[in-house]
């Protein structure tokens, strides 16, 4: 098995950069496609657990706006042609918080890369845990 093959590691970076495109635009439709059409499909969120690609929609549905973000730190990591890990370290725009984003995709038959677990969750600006890199 090959890690971080770079064919494959700019495969999943143009799926992350479309996925943080959408989520800054606020297109649910685009969101809802990168993530498996699937009951297993997981997402916790900052304030939501949702299990199942129809729970996922029906929140991405009743979001109005995201909050903006910056990134301060992007990692990927595959194993072989079709597993991979992104992390993101990012801070929200015009607040000291600091989130975390983690996305395990897989390539999957006739669908291509495809999000099967998310999580992201947001450090407040005076944790004492808050060291980076």
């Amino acid at each position: 098995m090959q890690i971080d093959d770079p064919a494959v590691v700019a495969e999943v970076r143009a799926v992350f950069d479309r996925y943080e495109s959408a989520l800054m635009g606020n297109r649910p439709e685009e969101l809802d496609a990168i993530f498996w059409a699937d009951p297993r499909t997981v997402r916790f969120g900052i304030a939501e657990i949702l299990y199942g690609h129809d729970a996922i929609r029906a929140f991405r549905a009743s979001v109005k706006a995201y909050a903006q973000r910056t990134h301060r730190h992007v990692r990927i990591m595959t194993f072989g042609r079709d597993f991979a890990v992104t992390n993101l370290e990012y801070q929200r725009v015009g607040a000291e918080l600091i989130g975390r984003e983690t996305k395990i995709m897989v390539r999957l038959p006739d669908l291509g890369w495809r999000v099967v677990s998310a999580h992201v969750s947001l450090l407040a600006g005076d944790d004492p845990g808050r060291q980076t890199r």
